[in-house]
């Protein structure tokens, strides 16, 4: 299971899946894809995360704005640029599964059916994982260590 440690690494890849029941009861799409980027503090800002929701076909590039990310209560709070509302599923969802990691309760997350899935990177260098433990976390050896 990702935790709030790979979604504040830097650059995390990760998709929400959505159980069919409810997706079937509410109307919403069945996965979600979204980047979380880190923006390194800066004379002018402090350090920043950004959450992008995936709205095209390139899963590299075609994301949209969503929200700015509190790295402390994993609160979303929307950004101006964004299209999408507080009733947005999306905000919604991404919302209710930060606010579960970010209290550890990482079992309510898959006992309501829901499946959160790094995108095989880690989330802070981007770099392929291939030992499993890197892989179930979503952070490779060396930058867990940085974290």
């Amino acid at each position: 299971m990702i935790k709030a440690n790979f979604i504040t690494a830097g650059r995390a890849i990760f998709t929400l899946s959505v159980p069919h029941a409810f997706v079937t009861k509410v109307g919403c799409c069945d996965r979600y894809t979204f980047l979380v980027k880190q923006k390194p503090k800066s004379e002018k800002w402090p350090e920043a995360y950004f959450v992008n929701l995936l709205s095209g076909p390139d899963n590299m590039s075609d994301y949209q704005p969503l929200g700015k990310l509190n790295p402390e209560t994993g609160a979303v709070r929307l950004v101006s640029t964004t299209k999408m509302t507080d009733n947005s599923w999306a905000v919604r969802l991404i919302r209710r599964v930060f606010a579960r990691l970010w209290s550890n309760e990482f079992k309510a997350i898959e006992d309501a059916g829901f499946e959160l899935r790094h995108a095989g990177r880690c989330g802070r260098c981007g770099r392929v994982l291939t030992v499993p433990e890197s892989i179930d976390s979503g952070l490779g050896p060396v930058c867990m260590n940085k974290i």
